[in-house]
């Protein structure tokens, strides 16, 4: 799934000084305060952190309360969804007007119907709705399907996605990469295919006696004679 990234970076936390002999636990708190909110410093949404080092020395700030600056270096797993990126998400709930879904079990989605390609009809069969393929009925999005869509816009204070399900490659995961792999299986049998016969036509080309030797050869048998 695109959006999902690993960042190493260099930061500086800024510690009480009621902390100060609890350095490592201030330091967790903090980053811990910013997880699963989207920080326009990281251009994304903290999902897990790693502290790989920190200094030893710390700046003091003037002020009232003199807090101090801690270096540290940190592994940082972020979700940054932007435009025409394909994310997947778990839908939890549709209707004939609209598909919902939660992204990392955080992150809401929403899609239009007219953000719903028309290759998919709203069909409802013993009170369970379902957006199931005219070409394939077997390609259906229901509640609990994973999907996969593509990011219209993005709310980072709520952490709302706008989605859509126009692109063809587009919809219920399961049945996505299952054809995509009978897709490149169809694409790479063709590829030898075609390698093949221009092998053949380039021996034709050379030697126009290669096609009929290689297809009249026989074995040589050799006769005895009596005596």
């Amino acid at each position: 799934m695109e959006g999902l990234m690993v960042s190493d970076a260099n930061l500086t936390v800024y510690i009480h000084p009621s902390m100060g002999n609890r350095i490592r636990g201030a330091i967790l708190s903090q980053l811990s305060s910013l997880l699963f909110k989207y920080d326009e410093i990281f251009e994304g949404v903290l999902l897990a952190y790693q502290v790989d080092g920190r200094s030893r020395s710390a700046r003091i700030l003037p002020g009232l309360v003199p807090y101090f600056g801690v270096k540290l270096r940190a592994s940082l797993l972020l979700f940054s969804p932007k435009p025409n990126m394909f994310i997947e998400g778990k839908v939890v709930k549709l209707g004939r007007e609209s598909i919902h879904a939660t992204v990392l079990g955080f992150s809401s989605v929403a899609i239009m119907l007219e953000d719903i390609r028309a290759e998919f009809k709203y069909k409802t069969r013993d009170g369970v709705g379902t957006f199931t393929s005219r070409y394939n009925k077997h390609h259906l999005i229901k509640v609990g399907s994973i999907i996969r869509f593509i990011v219209k816009s993005l709310d980072e204070e709520m952490l709302h996605i706008s989605g859509s399900l126009v692109p063809p490659n587009t919809g219920c995961i399961y049945w996505l990469s299952k054809h995509e792999v009978d897709d490149a299986s169809q694409k790479e049998r063709g590829t030898k295919r075609n390698r093949a016969d221009g092998v053949e036509e380039n021996a034709l080309e050379q030697d126009p006696s290669f096609f009929r030797s290689s297809k009249r050869s026989r074995p040589h048998e050799s006769k005895t004679r009596k005596e």
